[in-house]
């Protein structure tokens, strides 16, 4: 059973305050998190395996080798995963858990129910007897109202802090600290600055998948808010920003438009050539990671990167205090 705190309104509500608000700002904007309907959840997959997509396979790497250890440190019974989806790195950490004899508990969060389900269920099968607890919400906007029972290890995978500016990283750590108690952990995934050319280019592969999950976005507003956006006629941009050390994806309007969204009562207008923020991945370096986190609360007492050091994980108890890191 998916505990929802999305009911109702909730998600359309969003949707549509995000649109206008993006939409009608200069420069123009729109979250990523509505990237993610059932094609754009399957495009992002087969983002993870593409030859110019490292993160995946980096944190892959890591987690097959240090799992054990983060075991072995949390001593956790319930596995917290925020932005869950398919849950498939997660395995590797209840594993780990379960072979220590500690695990009790799995928690996913993710705002789409059917995922949610399909993993409660394939995990039930693959763990017999482990409380599988999904929850369906926005981790940006529900911290406080996830379970807070049992010893807990919340794993934030896949360097999704990036996509959030460093004002909102920071209201976001420090909320989700706010929810840790003593004994509970935090596992964070980010992405670490690299050559400029890498980075720029598992954003914007030669096959066009990537291309095709950034225009995703107007096929689900078309969708959902009777919108009449042509989305060939917006170009996939991806650029690094060395001054935010951020990769950042646009669409880019290959000519005039005006666009009605019906469901808005608003009709948005395109220059040629102007473009529309529809993602900021950060990267970070080591130090600015730690600092961040200490910032928040957090104490930090690993640090993980893989064999080419592109990818970090971090372990860190709920404190007040950095002490000696190691990893």
């Amino acid at each position: 059973m998916v505990t929802d705190h999305l009911g109702g309104d909730y998600l359309r509500q969003a949707l549509e305050s995000d649109v206008r608000t993006g939409l009608t700002s200069s420069p123009k904007w729109l979250p990523p998190k509505w990237f993610y309907d059932a094609a754009g959840s399957e495009l992002f997959s087969r983002i993870t395996r593409l030859a110019e997509y490292y993160p995946t396979r980096r944190e892959l790497e890591i987690l097959r080798r240090r799992a054990v250890d983060v075991a072995g440190l949390t001593r956790a019974d319930t596995l917290v995963e925020l932005g869950s989806g398919t849950s498939e790195k997660t395995v590797l950490l209840l594993d780990a858990l379960a072979n220590a004899g500690t695990l009790r508990a799995y928690t996913p969060v993710d705002v789409d129910e059917v995922t949610l389900e399909a993993a409660a269920e394939r995990l039930a099968v693959r763990y017999p007897g482990l409380d599988v607890r999904p929850v369906r919400a926005d981790f940006e906007q529900h911290l406080a109202l996830l379970p807070r029972t049992g010893r807990r290890l919340v794993a934030f995978l896949g360097g999704t802090i990036g996509n959030l500016p460093p004002a909102a990283r920071e209201v976001f750590l420090k909320e989700l600290r706010a929810t840790l108690r003593p004994g509970d952990t935090l596992l964070l995934g980010t992405d670490l600055v690299k050559d400029r050319e890498r980075l720029v280019a598992a954003y914007d592969d030669p096959g066009g998948v990537t291309a095709a999950f950034n225009r995703n976005v107007l096929h689900v507003l078309n969708r959902e808010l009777d919108a009449g956006f042509e989305p060939e006629a917006f170009e996939h941009v991806a650029l690094w920003d060395e001054d935010n050390e951020w990769i950042e994806m646009r669409l880019r309007a290959t000519r005039p438009m005006e666009v009605p969204l019906r469901a808005l009562g608003l009709t948005v207008s395109f220059a040629e050539g102007e473009e529309t923020r529809t993602e900021i991945s950060a990267k970070f370096h080591r130090e600015g990671v730690l600092d961040e986190l200490s910032r928040a609360g957090f104490a930090v007492c690993r640090w993980y990167t893989d064999s080419s050091a592109d990818f970090a994980l971090t372990l860190t108890a709920a404190g007040s205090a950095r002490p000696g890191v190691t990893g």
